[in-house]
């Protein structure tokens, strides 16, 4: 192992590589997975002058230690959190050198759920079918982090660049998710429609990377029972049995025959990423 990499002092709770995913095979039955807050993840990267498409660590919850082989140059952001080296506060949210051998503590978050570490060079894991990133679902890519891993880097391509956004601070009190209705919401009554449209749910704790599952009014079916199979998307809002929905994130099943009563713009998965539970949500139908 070449001392361009990084050695996993402590895993947390769920730390795992993430870049921007694999697009393309769904038709096998292969989903994009990737950064749940790609915005996040694509700042870090322009933090330490990597490509966007740099593969990153993402933690959940309550961080991770590393120490690096060779000084490199770090970046963390996404859910605001304490960051340490050798036990001295850093910087969150901007690029800081870490010399070889020092420990970088990434901290449990303060806001949101899930942060990005990234390093100049990247997680230079073997890509499989074009990605990096860990899907949980289908078990593709590396492995989720332990203790004593190590992760090799790639070669630094350039200098530090100029960030054109500040750090994201995490989500808003209220998670607000913008919805398409369809492709099944004929399969639903129009007071479950009006219930989705105007009451408000909460995010429960038993979400994970493969969906957003919330709290709150079931919705009521007007159609009995289950679809074949069909194809799943992401942000696909899929209604279970109990008619609590549950809205698919980066590493949903790319089949499924619970109903789908509408589809979050992709745009706002990122925030959904970082909702905490117990986070008010609110869907606004969209055309």
């Amino acid at each position: 192992m070449s001392d361009r990499s990084v050695a996993v002092v402590r895993a947390g709770a769920l730390t795992t590589v993430q870049d921007l995913g694999r697009t393309g095979y769904a038709h096998v039955g292969v989903g994009r997975s990737g950064a749940l807050d790609p915005a996040s993840a694509r700042l870090v990267n322009r933090l330490v002058g990597n490509p966007e498409t740099a593969a990153v660590l993402e933690t959940t919850v309550d961080g991770c230690a590393l120490r690096p082989r060779r000084a490199v140059t770090v970046a963390v952001g996404g859910a605001p959190c304490p960051v340490r080296v050798d036990g001295r506060p850093a910087a969150w949210g901007t690029a800081l050198r870490v010399a070889a051998g020092s420990v970088l503590e990434v901290g449990r978050a303060v806001r949101g759920l899930r942060s990005y570490v990234a390093f100049g060079g990247g997680i230079d894991v073997e890509p499989v079918l074009g990605s990096r990133s860990t899907d949980l679902l289908s078990g593709l890519g590396p492995a989720p982090l332990t203790a004593d891993t190590v992760l090799p880097l790639g070669p630094v391509e350039g200098v530090r660049g100029m960030v054109d956004a500040p750090p994201w601070p995490g989500p808003p009190e209220v998670l607000v998710l913008r919805v398409r209705f369809g492709p099944r919401d004929d399969w639903f009554t129009g007071a479950a429609l009006r219930t989705l449209s105007t009451r408000a749910y909460r995010v429960s704790p038993a979400g994970d990377r493969v969906g957003l599952r919330l709290e709150g009014p079931a919705l009521e079916r007007a159609v009995p029972g289950e679809l074949p199979s069909e194809g799943m998307v992401l942000g696909a809002v899929q209604v279970p049995p109990d008619g609590r929905p549950v809205v698919f994130l980066a590493d949903h099943p790319t089949t499924g025959g619970y109903p789908v009563i509408g589809v979050v713009r992709e745009a706002d998965l990122g925030a959904a990423a970082q909702a905490v539970p117990g986070t008010a949500v609110r869907f606004i139908p969209v055309r």
